[in-house]
């Protein structure tokens, strides 16, 4: 290390007090400080204690943890936390491996036992050097053991990006940026299409190194996972970015932005039928995941379109055949209802498809005679259940397991242990849509020479011109009719899902439809009917392709 940053965080603390709030504004300067560095008169010296922690103790014991801190005093930091190995390294590492320097920690209006605070600071690294901003919070619990007062340790005490298991650092990053940019040549920042952030961070792990550019330094946080992206917070330094070519389409991706933007917990995804390129991926979460490419989540009534494509295909159904649609139907000791028990006297099969009748695929089963049909079907036509897609970045395939009673019958309206994401949805509603399946793909494989998974066979054509038909109803008339009605064009199909979620007041909305050759697929977690929440991401999206 060298001198700057040796003496970036060394000195004495500057206490100012207050008007009466009983809290003060702790400074930690630069080289030259003439503190010990110790806690001094401002160390709780309270013993075991019981019973909840008054305000006055957690003001105390936050007022010595930041000043510690400040200080840049890891060992005495730490024990006022009810962790103190995790925390020593945090407030050591601020120092030694973050490069803070100057920095000013002051406390805002406290709240109980919780005590939020501001930090401004600066990055020193190699003659590089950047301001820091940022605010936190405290909580003051008592002791488990001792009976003191004590910061609940958490990560985010140091900063609020930081989770379980993550570190702050700074440095030059093993991967050079990258500026990636859309099918057309329109970069995509994240400060434009902010739910593509995750996105451009794993493009950036993944690829930094094959697109020729050169390191910066940065501030970043270390994700836990070994396989996960860095999270760049501050850039000292500009790097050289590499140029990044991806499938993605900026208008679409705009589209698809606007519309989560609507819905808390909501994901969406398109991509091209003819050869699976995804045109847009958002998602609207507080944890930041992406959902829309990584979740597991039930797909319901969408998984239709899967089970439907079997049945036909086993010669089972037809769309323009019978399908006795009753209140209910059971099938391995359940018994299973429709949508406020709804029945459709006479209906045929597409009929039943279009107005999401659960009871008529369940029905079929005894003619099926195999509990793994479904799970055959998704596997060796729509290319799901097989382990090996390859994106581009991380996704998780679509999972139907081989089941048996009940649970089989289950999977036939999409629940029991089947797992889907938007990206698997729209993926096997671009095979419906154009007969084929074709991998979804992020970035070219030629850039890195990946193998693209493969289906067993190709759908039959007569199955592919009866699911068309049944998904156009559907659009037109059926559960899918109000969501598609804003998208242009004859070339329509589409289909909904609600999927029941343990412990969750509401199911999870899902909605899977194509317009000419782009399917898009959404989901928002306990957002009811398919139609109501999930089907407007969709047409939007659809609405911009």
């Amino acid at each position: 290390m060298n001198g700057a940053a040796k003496g970036a965080i060394i000195g004495g603390v500057f206490l100012a007090m207050l008007g009466g709030a009983g809290y003060g504004v702790y400074a930690l300067v630069g080289d030259g400080g003439d503190g010990d560095g110790k806690n001094g008169d401002t160390a709780v010296r309270a013993g075991k204690g019981s019973g909840p922690v008054t305000d006055k103790e957690a003001a105390q014991t936050a007022k010595a943890f930041l000043a510690a801190w400040a200080a840049g005093d890891a060992p005495a930091a730490a024990e006022l936390t009810n962790n103190v190995q995790a925390a020593q390294s945090a407030v050591a590492d601020f120092r030694a491996k973050a490069y803070v320097s100057k920095a000013v920690i002051t406390p805002g209006a406290q709240t109980g036992t919780t005590i939020p605070f501001g930090v401004a600071a600066e990055v020193a690294y190699q003659g590089a050097t950047k301001p820091l901003a940022y605010e936190s919070k405290l909580t003051v619990v008592r002791g488990l053991t001792s009976g003191k007062p004590l910061v609940d340790w958490q990560p985010s005490v140091i900063h609020p990006q930081l989770q379980k298991d993550e570190k702050l650092r700074a440095g030059a990053p093993a991967a050079p940026p990258v500026k990636a940019v859309d099918r057309n040549g329109e970069e995509l920042s994240a400060e434009k299409y902010p739910s593509l952030r995750p996105v451009l961070d794993q493009l950036r792990q993944t690829y930094g190194g094959k697109t020729g550019g050169k390191a910066g330094a940065e501030l970043w946080i270390e994700p836990a996972a070994q396989d996960a992206p860095k999270r760049t917070l501050l850039t000292l330094v500009e790097g050289e970015p590499g140029t990044l070519k991806t499938y993605l389409d900026a208008k679409v991706q705009a589209a698809a932005e606007k519309a989560v933007a609507k819905y808390p917990e909501s994901s969406v995804v398109a991509v091209q039928t003819g050869n699976g390129h995804v045109l847009a991926v958002a998602n609207n979460r507080k944890d930041g995941f992406n959902a829309a490419m990584e979740g597991r989540r039930a797909p319901g009534s969408t998984m239709k379109v899967v089970t439907a494509a079997m049945l036909i295909d086993r010669g089972k159904a037809a769309a323009d055949k019978p399908a006795e649609c009753t209140k209910e139907a059971s099938w391995g000791g359940r018994t299973f209802h429709n949508l406020n028990n709804f029945e459709l006297p006479g209906a045929n099969f597409a009929t039943s498809f279009a107005k999401s009748c659960n009871t008529a695929f369940i029905k079929q089963i005894d003619d099926v005679d195999d509990d793994a049909a479904v799970a055959k079907e998704a596997r060796e036509v729509f290319g799901l259940g097989l382990d090996n897609w390859k994106t581009g970045i991380r996704s998780a395939d679509g999972q139907v397991p081989e089941a048996t009673g009940a649970e089989a019958a289950a999977e036939y309206i999409g629940q029991g242990r089947i797992t889907m994401n938007p990206l698997n949805v729209a993926s096997f509603t671009a095979t419906a849509r154009s007969g084929l399946f074709h991998q979804p793909l992020l970035v070219p494989p030629e850039l890195d020479g990946r193998p693209i998974a493969q289906a067993a066979r190709q759908m039959k054509p007569s199955v592919q011109q009866q699911l068309v038909k049944m998904m156009r109803l559907t659009a037109a008339s059926g559960t899918a009719a109000q969501a598609m009605s804003s998208v242009g064009g004859s070339d329509k199909g589409a289909k909904t899902g609600s999927a029941e979620v343990d412990g969750a007041g509401s199911p999870d909305s899902w909605f899977t439809g194509y317009s000419g050759d782009v399917a898009a697929a959404a989901m928002v977690e306990a957002g009811g009917h398919g139609g109501d929440a999930a089907g407007p991401l969709v047409a939007a999206v659809l609405n911009a392709s």
